[in-house]
């Protein structure tokens, strides 16, 4: 069914009834076309399912679906990912902005994009055509300040996938550090990300001790009733997959197939490390102990745009960085440094390996 439609569009440009369109009006065309091969029937509860010829098409439908539930929160997730919480909300958010952009800049998003298996550029080129065409047919909706998605935006919001979670950097610590102003005179913070429990439960029952010999799977996030989206996908190249989605995101964060179920992969185990660096100067130059050896601390420019009084302003920072990662704070005389799992494309791979597996083995295999 889709290669039907793309020789449609491609013979209708070939004969000149698209030339003369903006790219804008040629993307309008595009989304039309691909929403018109998707249905979404919302049950009884009002749970989307979608139902698409090909994966693709059906991530189209699951995002549109999602704006129609929620854009703000589509929106915000976004916003943070990117690190452009500040232009849309103001100063008090330039560092949440910069401790995004420590790790994570659209250079290098967009990189991972392209080099990107193309099926997997496909899905990312889906979710960003599903949201722009609700925003297209929905002017009423009025984006905070993203005003289009873009395909490579995916890659910089892998939440739930392999990999650590850059909100365990405490921003006290942060601004004490990278604030000239506010680092005089102020004390010394601890990182306080393992200070209050949090997760969640998970219980996996073997469908040998259960009464209808079908194995169970029990899920208690630790979230906020509204905190994800519930979907059902279904296309006719093997996507049928029902659970939660992290607004904004592409995948089922928790949920089951067919075949498998899981809750999710968040863990501390081998993404995340903070480490104690001893900082020593020498002609007028920083480097970090390591070993029996100082290296170099290397230095990057980071620029953060935040909106005030109806202005677009700019604050620069020089952020420091060592082999493990990027500077994120200091405890007495010792720079703390932050060491993460970032490995966006990988991620990806994952939750869409999770949400195709045919059996334990495959399921296993991808996670």
């Amino acid at each position: 069914m889709y290669p039907q439609y793309a020789t449609v569009i491609f013979l209708l440009i070939a004969m000149g009834v698209l030339q003369g369109q903006s790219s804008h009006e040629m993307d309008i065309t595009r989304w039309k076309a691909t929403a018109s091969r998707i249905e979404i029937i919302r049950d009884h509860w009002g749970i989307p399912h979608i139902y698409a010829p090909t994966d693709a098409d059906a991530i189209f439908g699951m995002m549109y679906a999602q704006c129609e539930d929620d854009f703000p929160r589509v929106e915000r997730n976004y916003l943070d990912a990117t690190g452009q919480m500040a232009l849309a909300l103001g100063p008090d958010y330039i560092w949440q902005d910069l401790r995004t952009r420590l790790w994570m800049d659209s250079t290098t998003a967009i990189q991972h994009y392209n080099e990107a298996p193309n099926w997997l550029k496909n899905w990312c080129n889906a979710f960003a055509d599903g949201i722009n065409y609700y925003l297209h047919t929905h002017p009423e909706t009025k984006p905070l300040w993203i005003q289009q998605f873009r395909p490579w935006m995916p890659f910089m919001f892998t939440e739930g996938s392999i990999g650590g979670d850059i909100t365990r950097v405490p921003l006290q610590a942060l601004q004490a550090f990278y604030d000239e102003e506010d680092r005089i005179g102020m004390a010394d913070l601890t990182p306080d990300y393992l200070d209050e429990p949090s997760g969640s439960n998970g219980f996996a029952i073997s469908k040998k001790i259960t009464t209808e010999g079908r194995a169970l799977l029990l899920i208690n996030p630790h979230t906020s009733f509204y905190f994800r989206s519930e979907q059902h996908i279904v296309s006719e190249e093997g996507l049928n997959v029902y659970g939660a989605a992290t607004w904004g995101q592409f995948f089922i964060y928790q949920g089951f197939n067919e075949h498998c179920g899981w809750m999710h992969t968040s863990t501390y185990a081998d993404a995340l490390d903070t480490y104690e660096e001893t900082i020593v100067e020498q002609q007028g130059r920083l480097f970090y102990q390591h070993g029996k050896d100082v290296r170099p601390l290397t230095t990057k420019i980071v620029t953060i745009a935040y909106i005030e009084n109806g202005q677009i302003k700019e604050r620069t920072f020089t952020t420091y960085h060592t082999h493990h990662g990027p500077v994120i704070g200091k405890e007495g005389n010792k720079w703390l440094t932050f060491s993460m799992m970032n490995r966006p494309t990988d991620a990806l791979l994952q939750d869409v390996g999770r949400m195709k597996a045919n059996g334990y083995k495959r399921f296993k295999k991808v996670s």
